[in-house]
């Protein structure tokens, strides 16, 4: 199993280098992707399809052609010196690149029409033109990273930058789409827009008196700006970003606080640094409060977040745990959402790495039941977190705490999916299994969780796993068949019950 991928997954969890005897040296999994941005709850771009109001006529004209403009004749409108057919030949463009499906963004491109567009951002006597072009290149730079490289090269970037501080709301508004496509094309172009001051250029629009609309394009684009790792954003564009971003924090509108978490998700997705500084905002509350929010495109940003946060430092966790995280995350691993399950179990899994004190609080605040019935009944990916955060609890538990797990059925319920095919989640369990009998070797019943294992099926489930042929796999079964399983074990069961049994 390729070592870059196991220090993957371990470096995804806060105790790694803490105590690698007992928590890390044995991990041997690849790594899952659980930061993975869902596409449909997070766009990088989007295209401009529609406007549903304009603030003047001259803007945008009524669309009235019922047949579509060929582009021949744009071509022609659009490098004649007359301002009307400029105008003309613009409108006509963008309508063509606001088409549902497949428009000609090569076309235009090939046209040689992207200098054109952007020579018309700087044309401040001319609002419907300039408009109609930053509208036409936003389209084209919510394509493929080749279209929105067109758009950077033409040099469209100082003009966009310029156009965010117009008067005239719409044109700043384009502007800041067109900005927001451009950043979401990765780590590189945001950069560009980083070092042209675009950050100070946004937030300056913020304001009591801005639209709703806007802010919902404003906040967009920053999260954009914040997405991207290798590298992360610069240190300082975060500083600078964070304070309005956690005041977005607080809008009402379900779309704003929706970009605003993945925004706060994407900063705090790195070392434990990064987390710090999200964390000294004194954000992490208000994040734990939209955990709880009633829209699913506010609770899963929110939610990731504070995954990202519980991953840090076991004083970012006890911050998280503090604001009430753990009064939450029962609801959450019982969502009628998979993705949400999953998420809440991947946090969970993470502040189970964390002392005994904090996987105490974990029981307290009811979290087992619902991760007995997500080893159960879970989906396969949920199942996959939850087998970590029993490895995980019996890691750095005490042996109390090792014997409640048991006892709650977390044992019984490992047992069971030590029958699937992903050999990565069989290493997880028969590590736990290990560490369950670590743990009753100190109160000498080592012998007696071999029988209750053996009476739950778990014995010819380990055995059948020697013929295994993931050679980790058959290691793993081999050393617990001949440690704890062996003939020469016999157990009184005659004697009272003992603390591991169900």
């Amino acid at each position: 199993m390729p070592t870059k991928n196991v220090d993957e997954r371990i470096s995804k969890y806060k105790n790694k280098g803490k105590d690698p005897a007992k928590f890390r040296d044995k991990r041997i999994l690849e790594c899952v992707e659980l930061r993975k941005a869902n596409k449909n709850e997070s766009f990088m771009k989007r295209r401009n399809l529609t406007r549903s109001s304009v603030p003047d006529e001259e803007a945008v004209s009524p669309d009235t052609e019922t047949v579509a403009p060929r582009i021949e004749d744009i071509i022609k409108d659009i490098k004649s010196a007359c301002r009307v057919s400029q105008t003309q030949g613009c409108r006509a463009a963008r309508k063509l690149l606001s088409t549902g499906c497949d428009p000609p963004l090569k076309e235009i491109i090939d046209a040689g029409l992207l200098s054109h567009f952007v020579s018309f951002l700087s044309m401040d006597d001319e609002p419907a033109l300039q408009f109609e072009a930053a509208w036409a290149l936003t389209n084209i730079a919510s394509g493929t990273s080749w279209h929105t490289q067109q758009v950077v090269e033409h040099g469209a970037v100082p003009p966009f930058i310029n156009l965010l501080a117009s008067p005239m709301l719409h044109i700043s508004e384009q502007a800041v789409w067109a900005l927001g496509n451009i950043a979401g094309d990765g780590a590189a172009y945001r950069d560009v827009l980083i070092e042209c001051n675009i950050i100070p250029a946004l937030l300056a629009r913020i304001s009591p008196d801005t639209p709703v609309g806007y802010l919902r394009n404003l906040t967009w684009t920053l999260s954009n700006l914040c997405r991207n790792k290798n590298p992360c954003p610069p240190v300082s564009a975060v500083h600078q970003m964070l304070p309005s971003l956690i005041q977005l924090l607080h809008f009402n509108d379900k779309d704003i606080l929706s970009d605003a978490c993945w925004a706060i998700s994407y900063l705090s997705d790195g070392n434990n640094d990064r987390i710090d500084v999200v964390v000294r905002t004194g954000i992490v509350p208000r994040l734990v409060d939209l955990m709880n929010h009633k829209e699913f495109c506010v609770v899963t940003p929110a939610l990731r977040s504070i995954g990202n946060i519980v991953s840090g430092s076991d004083v970012h966790t006890q911050m998280a745990i503090d604001a009430g995280v753990l009064d939450i995350l029962p609801k959450l691993l019982r969502h009628p959402k998979a993705t949400v399950q999953k998420e809440a179990t991947w946090a969970l899994s993470n502040i189970a790495a964390g002392p005994c004190k904090q996987i105490q609080q974990l029981i307290t605040c009811g979290l087992l039941p619902p991760l007995v019935e997500l080893l159960r009944n879970g989906d396969f990916k949920t199942q996959k977190e939850a087998v970590w955060v029993v490895t995980n609890f019996t890691s750095g538990g005490t042996v109390e705490q090792v014997v409640h797990l048991v006892q709650s059925g977390a044992l019984e319920a490992v047992i069971d999916l030590l029958q699937v095919k992903d050999a990565k989640v069989i290493l997880v369990i028969l590590e736990a299994i290990n560490n369950m009998f670590l743990a009753a070797e100190k109160l000498g019943e080592t012998a007696k969780l071999s029988l209750l294992i053996e009476e739950l099926g778990g014995l010819e489930r380990i055995e059948m796993l020697q013929n295994h042929d993931n050679d980790l796999v058959y290691q793993a079964a081999h050393n617990l068949i001949e440690k704890y399983f062996s003939d020469d074990d016999q157990v009184d069961v005659t004697q009272d019950v003992f603390v591991f049994q169900t």
